[in-house]
């Protein structure tokens, strides 16, 4: 059976860069067609091979900064200056956004503002802890400190 090289994911059969052995109709007739493969030649095997070393040491880093941010946000307390009145009730609340908005200004850390996991908006003047997802099973807690805006 002739080895191929996949350029795409492919159902059944395995996944993007994997080295797979296929029938020859179904390279010839299927997969080459769709560029979904190409046949593996040995130095393209070796190419494959880097290619993927490549990819798991930069999924490897990524998790080390992932963590290393982690760490750096649980430590972070923001202060999100807002409106609000007497009784300390915001006009208007901060939600997902300000918060993603006051990380990045404190910190410098980018992030999705559906990665903040606050079960409401804040409506309140106070301190709360929230959830932030900063990659896949990675959260932080932050300390979110909402002040009266002068």
């Amino acid at each position: 059976m002739p080895q191929a090289i996949l350029l795409q994911d492919v159902e059944n059969v395995g996944e993007r860069g994997a080295v797979v052995d296929v029938s020859k109709g179904y390279l010839r007739n299927f997969l080459i067609p769709r560029k979904l493969a190409q046949p593996a030649t040995k130095g393209l095997i070796e190419t494959a091979r880097q290619r993927q070393v490549a990819a798991d040491r930069a999924l490897v880093e990524a998790a080390d900064k992932a963590q290393e941010n982690a760490a750096l946000l649980n430590k972070t307390v923001l202060t999100i200056p807002h409106q609000a009145g007497e009784d300390g009730r915001l006009f208007g609340s901060v939600t997902n956004q300000d918060i993603v908005d006051a990380i990045r200004e404190a910190r410098g850390i980018r992030l999705d503002k559906r990665k903040v996991h606050l079960e409401e908006p804040i409506k309140t003047v106070g301190t709360q802890m929230v959830v932030v997802e900063v990659a896949d099973n990675i959260t932080a807690t932050v300390k979110t400190m909402v002040v009266e805006q002068k």
